[in-house]
């Protein structure tokens, strides 16, 4: 009976003293199936990071991850009589479409467990690639729920365990990534960036670039809620996490493989942290030099490429980058938005306090100047001050600094949000709600073009002979902005607000008699 590789410890052949990973990678078959993906120059990265940067483009294999490298070599190296019984394998996603394509091409039945909470794209692909050769099962939360009830079923049906990262086959098919991308270059570069989850890739490239070249650094990135390698180089012995964060679920692992940690442990410089708004900038990163969407864990490389520039101060170095994947969930697109600009400090959040006062909207706009607006929140609820929520598109750390300074120069009250994780997700969603003081209010939507400056054209034409007691406004990357405003005016001068509105030039619709409005917000 096959021992399951998910509950035992590489034995002494297998350790990284016993065996020969770099003759292992050049025998790989992998090129029998997986593609020789490109290294492509990151021009607009390069020219603003002052550096040459490389992405190394694994996201455009058949199953749009590197996995299938890995898969592939292990499958296609088991003797006729494992090929018959069959093989089973766990993964959150990307090793499961790895497998799935090397079953068919193969001709090997293989059943695949896959967590509950793996992207539906990840499961639909699995089923695909496999056709009649895979059996899908979901069982648990994160790769390691899969992995223990994959353990079950392999002992009970007697199958060959084709482990996502800690087996020698899968590390040297994933170590092909570092032998290609040494090749494509005519000099080695002076670092690559590998992202970790069990630690296949990384031990895999860490292991070949170090043979060839070792002064090229090899440095890891993990997502900062799921780093289990990053702790257990740090304390010297495998530990196992509690839980693991789920945004970048393809590195979504509670304890990595005894062999790659030792791979790793020998070749690897450092592992790096990045959190999930640097995660969503480096995607939309990729996106801008690519026009293709990585995965989160497939931005992860690039996202600590960005982060070690910035604490090192590197300049004119040759730094490459591995996305890895772009199994990506198109309804994780919204949240990717919202946060790219938070992960890059391009938006900054505040807290605004004015006086409810004639005259003090208009020294806010000033102080806000033409900077473009990406949210603006207010309703009324205090007769003597008005709370607003403003988000602005920002440069830098310093330019939100003095923004800052400029809200305090008028008078007002500044709370800065911009690292407030309660104010992003939900507070935001939140301002406003019914208002006693919100007597003869009356409620519009103005669309009008979304261009730097648009907004506060709008705000400074608003009368002020009427109070606003409701104003909501968010960026969302469309070409019409859409603005929702509550007005006060009393009833005998309701005529002359609609000739106002009508002079404004912007297209608005009344919804005072909206039915949700008057159920949630009206007094």
């Amino acid at each position: 009976m096959s021992v399951p590789l998910a509950t035992r410890e590489p034995s002494a052949s297998e350790t990284p003293a016993g065996h020969d990973l770099l003759r292992h990678t050049l025998a790989a078959r992998v090129y029998e199936v997986a593609r020789k993906t490109p290294l492509e120059p990151a021009a607009l990265l390069s020219a603003r990071l002052v550096n040459r940067v490389l992405l190394k483009r694994e996201d455009l294999q058949p199953v749009f991850s590197f996995k299938l490298r890995g898969a592939y070599n292990k499958m296609a190296a088991l003797g006729t009589a494992e090929r018959a019984n069959g093989v089973i394998a766990a993964s959150a996603g990307n090793h499961a479409q790895g497998v799935a394509l090397a079953a068919a091409r193969l001709g090997i039945r293989a059943v695949i467990v896959m967590p509950v909470t793996a992207p539906q794209v990840k499961v639909d692909a699995v089923r695909r690639f496999g056709g009649d050769f895979v059996e899908v099962l979901l069982a648990g939360d994160s790769y390691s729920d899969a992995q223990a009830a994959a353990a079950r079923i392999q002992a009970e049906r007697d199958l060959v365990f084709v482990h996502p990262f800690d087996d020698l086959a899968v590390i040297a098919g994933q170590a092909t990534v570092g032998m290609e991308l040494l090749q494509q270059l005519p000099a080695p570069p002076d670092a690559v960036f590998v992202p970790v989850g069990g630690g296949g890739l990384l031990a895999g490239v860490a292991g070949y670039v170090k043979a060839l070249s070792p002064q090229t650094k090899v440095i890891g990135v993990q997502a900062a809620d799921s780093d289990a390698m990053a702790r257990s180089l740090e304390t010297g012995a495998r530990i196992t996490l509690p839980e693991v964060g789920l945004f970048a679920d393809g590195t979504a692992v509670k304890q990595v493989g005894a062999l790659t940690f030792e791979l790793c442990r020998r070749h690897v410089d450092e592992v790096l942290r990045v959190d999930g708004d640097a995660l969503c900038a480096a995607m939309r990163d990729v996106y801008q030099e690519t026009r293709c969407v990585p995965e989160p864990s497939g931005a992860l490389a690039l996202a600590g490429l960005k982060q070690y520039v910035g604490a090192h101060g590197l300049r004119d170095a040759t730094l490459v980058a591995i996305v890895s994947g772009a199994n990506m969930n198109f309804e994780r697109l919204r949240f990717v938005a919202e946060r790219a600009e938070a992960g890059e400090q391009r938006e900054a959040l505040f807290a605004v306090t004015i006086p409810e006062e004639r005259g003090s909207f208009r020294r806010f706009c000033a102080a806000l100047g033409r900077r473009s607006i990406t949210e603006f929140n207010y309703r009324i609820g205090d007769a003597r001050q008005a709370h607003i929520f403003v988000g602005v598109q920002t440069a830098s750390r310093d330019e939100r600094t003095a923004l800052a300074a400029a809200f305090r120069t008028q008078g007002f009250d500044v709370l800065d949000l911009s690292d407030d994780e309660l104010a992003k997700l939900h507070l935001r969603h939140m301002v406003g709600g019914r208002s006693p003081l919100a007597q003869d209010e009356r409620l519009y939507r103005f669309d009008f073009p979304e261009r730097p400056g648009a907004l506060p054209d709008f705000l400074a034409q608003l009368h002020p002979g009427w109070n606003i007691s409701l104003f909501h406004y968010r960026n969302h990357g469309a070409d019409q902005g859409r603005i929702l405003v509550g007005i006060q005016a009393p009833a005998d001068e309701q005529a002359a607000l609609r000739r106002f509105l009508a002079t404004l030039g912007y297209p608005h619709c009344d919804e005072s008699d909206n039915a949700a409005y008057r159920l949630l917000l009206r007094s």
